[in-house]
């Protein structure tokens, strides 16, 4: 598998995610916050959609492209002190984990 993340709107590597990923033992702070590639889109295989949003907000996925619509809260968007943020970045982290495992046994 080759995965890619992109978005449509570019706002920079989220620092909350880099440690919280990193508890799972995944190094993410050498990536970049990317705008989806049309192109690329053509060429996948499966495309997944995270948030509520970027699926109203979404390109033209292409005919034929198996695609997914994983309705997730942002936790960029998460208020309160900061154990409460890590709580709900850690909680969207997880609700990805369990789902790329359920599309493993699928695809």
């Amino acid at each position: 598998w080759e995965v890619r993340s992109a978005g449509i709107e570019t706002h920079g590597l989220n620092p909350r995610a880099v440690k919280v990923m990193a508890e799972e033992g995944i190094d993410i702070s050498s990536q970049k916050s990317e705008l989806i590639d049309l192109d690329y889109f053509n060429e996948c295989d499966l495309i997944i959609i995270l948030c509520g949003d970027a699926l109203d907000k979404c390109p033209m996925i292409p005919k034929g492209v198996n695609h997914e619509h994983w309705d997730l809260q942002d936790p960029a968007r998460a208020t309160g002190t900061e154990s409460e943020i890590l709580a709900e970045f850690r909680k969207t982290r997880d609700l990805i984990k369990e789902q790329v495992k359920m599309i493993y046994f699928i695809y």
